[in-house]
């Protein structure tokens, strides 16, 4: 509704106010500016909501000037535009500073896009109901203060069960993907104690199969073909129902037997949204607790949701059966699945139907233990060939995802995770191997620093010295080391500041796995042992005439070039020690974290700068008397005092608020 007041002012201004479109258009072009001058990359969002914003502002003043101005035409149009650029350029400034990034806007970024309005608020509502949900089950179950969800008065209402158990129980009660990460949390020996993977491990997927008619209308719409015409026979009885997909025995018309893996109807939206809540957890955690921050959950929570993703698209899995097949050995005697690529999709995945049982499974009284010790054999020397030479192995090699089939030949099965190393990463963890297999610590070392990460104060010395400790305790004459081993000296490298590629996590993983399915397969198999003798047979085919000559050559080849290099790199060193002289240059602010800190410093001191000197103007500018009218009582000079001092108190505050969170008070 008009006011009177406001009416009369449109009345006396008259043909002035066609000046409000073309100052709607130079708020814009203003807005657009401001973020060139800014020096950030600003969204077109970002433009449209700081120019409207300023157009408003500038609108509303230059009216209320005009309604107190004799003739109201006399300085609007100045009063207009003037204003209108003084608001875009608060409004860009004030959404810069105000604004947490991803609520507003996505400045830095860009918002390329608006969502659906509807759809966005159904999606946010469910992540909002299912946090809520979440949040519940943690604190019913005990675990609010551990977490920083609840008081740390709080009392354990769950039967006094150890911190663990009640961890597993709201997983369990949480379902969906919090099961999923109980169960990859319970491989990560070398983060958690045995006892905790222990617990972890009885995780148990309590999914019910989806509707026969949700999954053949599914199926016909990612293979764009009835049923029928794809498969002669569909068996509906899954074979396996998890939490992502489920798996049926069909048969193609030319006869051949397949497994159909297909992905449960909307299971995509739902992991969707208890990622999103995961990721929203991960990050209160390691923000308000101090185990949080010193396990790093967030980088956790973002590996497992990188895994999930690509677990969500059977394309990836079927690429890991293929880079898997290619990589095996030929006398492996392993079979890999063939994939029908054509009947494949992100959603459904077609897979040959191999003859046997999981060596879980498997009645293994009738077979002899040699024939059984030369299967772990072959299967052990396939993974590490693949591991340390190929660099594609199979991630989860568990005893379910191990067969035997009719024929006596092992087969791998489920590709959903495979893990790969690079040349660095391979020739390191075979320097790693080597060292351990020495009992040298040094050469440990030194293998443990061409990839890892060290925090800042890391004692390298210290570190040897302990992990000299570690190794004279776990491979003393007498013991029995196993995989388990390597976790351990992962947990070591941890707590000494020291951190190691995820895919270093992931080969260890798998090689735990797949110790566990080797006992399966041949009870009392020492996998360090097994390892030892083939890394030995490795050896002694390298060292062969012919191999030794083709190294020397290599490394000769590698070195060529340097030499080549090296009189005219001394030539230039000394023609420029001559000419100049000798000179050092110290390269300042070199180390990321000294370039953190005193950015931060001088940050601070900028925004104390200009909250000190924005007070002074304004309080100047309140001390003058005289000056343009803003209304009865105030002037403008008087106006603009008042908005400085408002903005120098934001300014001020922002600072002590950054310095009482360091704990500097």
């Amino acid at each position: 509704m008009i006011t009177p007041l406001a009416t009369t002012v449109f009345e006396r201004l008259g043909d002035e106010l066609w000046l409000l479109v073309p100052a709607f258009v130079f708020a814009l072009f203003a807005s657009a500016l401001i973020g060139r001058v800014l020096g950030v990359r600003r969204s077109f969002a970002a433009t449209v909501i700081s120019g409207t914003a300023g157009w408003v502002i500038g609108a509303v003043v230059a009216l209320w000037i005009a309604a107190d101005t004799v003739p109201a035409s006399d300085g609007f149009s100045r009063n207009l535009f003037l204003f209108t650029l003084l608001g875009a350029m608060s409004a860009a400034v004030w959404i810069e500073f105000l604004a947490r990034p991803g609520i507003v806007m996505r400045a830095q970024t860009g918002l390329q896009s608006v969502p659906h309005p509807v759809r966005s608020l159904r999606r946010r509502g469910r992540r909002v109901q299912r946090y809520a949900e979440i949040t519940r089950i943690a604190v019913r179950n005990g675990l609010g203060p551990s977490l920083g969800l609840g008081r740390k008065d709080d009392v354990d209402a769950s039967g006094g069960r150890p911190p663990v158990r009640r961890l597993r129980l709201a997983l369990e009660e949480c379902g969906g993907m919090f099961v999923k990460l109980g169960q990859v949390l319970s491989t990560r020996t070398d983060l958690i104690s045995p006892q905790a993977a222990a617990e972890l491990g009885l995780l148990q997927d309590h999914v019910r199969p989806s509707p026969r008619a949700a999954i053949a209308e599914l199926l016909e719409e990612e293979l764009e073909s009835p049923l029928d015409e794809v498969f002669r026979g569909f068996d509906w009885q899954p074979l396996a129902a998890a939490s992502i997909g489920q798996v049926y025995r069909a048969q193609l018309p030319n006869g051949a037997p397949v497994v159909v893996k297909v992905q449960r109807p909307g299971i995509d939206e739902s992991v969707r949204v208890d990622l999103s809540v995961l990721e929203e957890l991960g990050h209160v955690i390691e923000t308000r607790t101090s185990w949080g921050h010193e396990y790093r959950v967030d980088d956790l929570v973002a590996e497992f949701s990188a895994r999930l993703r690509e677990e969500l698209d059977y394309r990836i899995e079927a690429r890991n059966a293929h880079a898997i097949a290619a990589t095996m050995p030929a006398e492996a005697r392993i079979r890999v699945p063939f994939v029908y690529d054509d009947l494949s999709t992100s959603r459904v995945l077609v897979m040959e139907w191999l003859d046997g049982a999981s060596v879980r499974e498997v009645d293994w009284s009738g077979t002899r233990i040699a024939d059984r010790v030369k299967l772990a054999d072959s299967l052990l020397r396939t993974f590490l060939e693949q591991m340390l030479q190929e660099g594609v192995f199979h991630a989860d090699p568990h005893p379910g995802n191990v067969m035997l089939l009719a024929d006596g030949q092992l087969a791998l099965i489920d590709f959903g995770a495979a893990g790969r190393l690079d040349p660095v990463q391979q020739a390191a963890l075979r320097d790693l191997m080597a060292g351990v297999s020495r009992r040298d610590a040094d050469a440990v070392v030194q293998a443990v620093l061409q990839v890892a990460s060290l925090r800042r104060g890391v004692d390298v010395n210290d570190f040897e010295r302990a992990l000299a400790r570690f190794m004279a305790q776990h491979l003393a004459p007498g013991s029995q080391p196993d995989a388990a081993m390597f976790n351990a000296m992962l947990r070591l490298m941890f707590d000494y500041g020291i951190t190691m590629p995820a895919e270093w996590s992931t080969f260890f993983r798998a090689l735990i796995v797949l110790e566990g399915t080797l006992t399966t397969i041949a009870p009392g198999y020492s996998v360090i042992d097994a390892a030892e003798s083939i890394a030995a047979q490795w050896v002694r085919s390298l060292i062969n005439p012919s191999s030794v000559q083709q190294a020397v050559r290599d490394e000769i080849l590698r070195t060529v070039p340097m030499l080549r290099r090296l009189p005219r790199h001394i030539d230039r060193a000394f023609s420029s020690l001559e000419r100049d002289g000798l000179r050092v240059r110290v390269s300042h602010f070199s180390d990321e974290h000294d370039e953190h800190v005193v950015s931060r410093l001088v940050n601070r001191l900028v925004l104390a700068f200009l909250a000190g000197a924005t007070g002074l103007v304004s309080v100047g500018l309140i001390a003058i008397d005289d000056g343009p009218a803003f209304s009865d009582r105030t002037s403008l000079f008087r106006l603009l005092g008042y908005f400085g001092l408002f903005c120098a108190t934001v300014l001020t505050m922002r600072v002590i608020v950054a310095v009482l969170r360091d704990g500097l008070n």
